[in-house]
């Protein structure tokens, strides 16, 4: 399934665009491989914060409590594949 993309205007300095370019030559990926780059930097960068945000907010919560929920939620969502797969295969 192919996503549909949105075009962006950014801003960036000179200094930024220079080392993202040398950068990009020296790893061989070529300049219409910018955008790619670019939506791996933010998917990436998105991920982390996210991961900063949930460890801050369970800080306070005991490790054994955490650890049951963590359990409970991958249980619920393996067994929903394996339901998902089931009627895919029927």
């Amino acid at each position: 399934m192919q996503e549909e993309a949105v075009r962006w205007n950014i801003k960036v300095s000179k200094e930024t665009d220079l080392t993202l370019r040398t950068f990009l030559g020296s790893q061989g990926i070529k300049k219409g491989d910018l955008s790619k780059f670019i939506e791996q930097a933010v998917r990436a960068h998105v991920f982390h914060r996210t991961v900063q945000d949930i460890q801050a907010r369970n800080a306070d919560t005991d490790p054994e409590d955490l650890q049951v929920l963590i359990d409970k939620a991958v249980r619920e969502v393996r067994a929903e594949r394996r339901a998902r797969t089931k009627a895919d295969k029927a």
